[in-house]
């Protein structure tokens, strides 16, 4: 399966991003062979839309899933509509959060755990929503 990583930089060792709209780059992963490549979030700069813009991105590109810690209800619906998961998670490396997902220790994110433009307002806080399986919900 070909999974879209939010993430701040170019390879496996980079941090995951909280914010899928408005990341700066999408690491596309095969979560069969570990093989990667990035592509600019280009749907970033956008004025408002972003997250509608970036899953057609990332649809285009061939992705299945998608790991982002914040997805709005746009964006949730538009991912929805092509059929396309988002999973949640607490941070790390692109690595590690494509590892648990393998593993299945990340949740499916159920619906929008955001509002509408949420990542417009500077850095977003920490995911939401996103408890890994067997954590307490207050993690």
């Amino acid at each position: 399966m070909i999974v879209a990583v939010a993430a701040s930089g170019t390879d496996l060792e980079a941090q995951s991003e909280p914010r899928f709209g408005r990341c700066a780059y999408f690491a596309l992963v095969d979560t069969e062979t570990m093989e990667s490549r990035a592509m600019e979030n280009t749907a970033a700069l956008q004025g408002s839309g972003a997250g509608i813009a970036a899953v057609q991105l990332i649809a285009n590109a061939g992705a299945e899933a998608v790991i982002a810690g914040n997805v709005g209800p746009n964006a949730f619906q538009t991912l929805a509509a092509g059929g396309i998961k988002a999973y949640g998670h607490q941070g790390g490396t692109v690595r590690q959060v494509v590892e648990a997902l393998g593993a299945g220790t990340l949740a499916e994110i159920g619906g929008a755990n955001v509002p509408s433009q949420f990542g417009m307002g500077g850095d977003a806080p920490g995911p939401t929503g996103s408890v890994p399986s067997g954590a307490p919900a207050d993690a």
